[in-house]
């Protein structure tokens, strides 16, 4: 008699954290997603809600979606979290899905 099992996929638990410097150089860990980015502002998916950073001439250094790894310089004004909303894909997703 064979057991019949079912393999669950469940994405990790990733910490999430923001570090600010001379509100130039943003660090952020626990990112799932980046739905939209230009020069003004990134859309980004992360374990602690949708974030939007807002800012001027910002540029994406480093992305890591594998390690939840972002970083981000530019001239930061402002960081906005909004309410996640279920089965939304980002722009990665909708480009490779």
């Amino acid at each position: 008699m064979a057991m019949q099992y079912e393999e669950i996929r469940t994405k990790p638990v990733r910490a999430h954290a923001l570090s600010l410097s001379e509100r130039r150089r943003l660090s952020i860990s626990g990112v799932e997603d980046v739905e939209a980015f230009d020069e003004e502002r990134v859309v980004l998916s992360t374990a602690g809600g949708d974030l939007t950073i807002l800012g001027s001439g910002l540029k994406i250094e480093k992305l890591s979606l594998d390690g939840g790894e972002l970083l981000v310089e530019g001239q930061i004004d402002g960081l906005h979290y909004a309410q996640q909303t279920a089965n939304r894909r980002g722009l990665l997703g909708k480009l490779f899905g």
